[in-house]
């Protein structure tokens, strides 16, 4: 059987709304965490934690950990995956980059809307959710209120959640890589940790989603584009 169309048994009703109420559960309590996970980081860190190499790695990690780099990543794979003729590793790459891109536009649309601050903003700004307008100003793309949820975990999870489906033992390490940036973002200031588990809990149900979709389906539009492919060939030689 092509490995980019297999069935699949549905979901009993029963054990959806299992997982939801765990995922709820989960979400609810890291909110109850948020002040003491932050004091800890805070404490762990000390005075002189800017100027350490321990800041620097987690700056970097930050900073290359974006979608941007994560299309890059995955357009990478696909031409390697297209140039060797591996149609499994085709669909899983583009579940990967369209699981990401999805996860990230999800969670983009409700951060900039919030209003949550950013815990390093603290005391400078009361901590706090101020909505996309507040006291005269409007707070959509004001950095300094976009906290929740955290879109970098968001890609980095998306990106990762395929691979785990399709191929555990890599996803394993790419998930991997995927919590250390969401880490860094906690590191850094600019996530809670409920920001962080909202955004691993969504990006998880839209990795499973795309790489379930596209398991069944696939075959189906990778027939769609060629045929248009080559009608777009034909027409150009006519």
């Amino acid at each position: 059987m092509n490995p980019t169309t297999q069935p699949h048994r549905p979901i009993p009703v029963g054990r959806i709304i299992l997982i939801v109420l765990a995922a709820l559960c989960v979400a609810g309590l890291s909110f109850v965490f948020d002040a003491p996970v932050r004091a800890a980081i805070l404490e762990a860190q000390g005075k002189g934690w800017k100027k350490s190499g321990e800041y620097a790695f987690q700056a970097a990690v930050s900073k290359n950990g974006d979608w941007p780099q994560l299309m890059i990543a995955g357009a990478l794979g696909l031409a390697i995956a297209s140039a060797t003729g591996r149609r499994d590793w085709q669909c899983i790459l583009v579940a990967a980059m369209i699981a990401s891109t999805l996860a990230g536009i999800l969670v983009n649309a409700s951060r900039l809307t919030t209003g949550r601050t950013r815990p390093r903003e603290s005391p400078k700004i009361e901590a706090g959710w101020y909505g996309p307008y507040h006291k005269g100003e409007i707070l959509i793309g004001n950095s300094k209120f976009n906290a929740f949820p955290s879109g970098h975990t968001a890609t980095a999870v998306g990106f990762a959640t395929p691979f785990l489906f399709a191929k555990p033992a890599l996803g394993v390490v790419l998930l991997g890589i995927a919590l250390l940036i969401a880490w860094s973002r906690m590191a850094l200031g600019a996530h809670n940790l409920s920001d962080v588990i909202v955004s691993i809990l969504l990006a998880t149900w839209v990795g499973w989603f795309v790489e379930r979709h596209l398991r069944v389906h696939g075959d189906r539009y990778w027939n769609q584009i060629r045929s248009r492919y080559t009608a777009w060939q034909q027409r150009r030689r006519a």
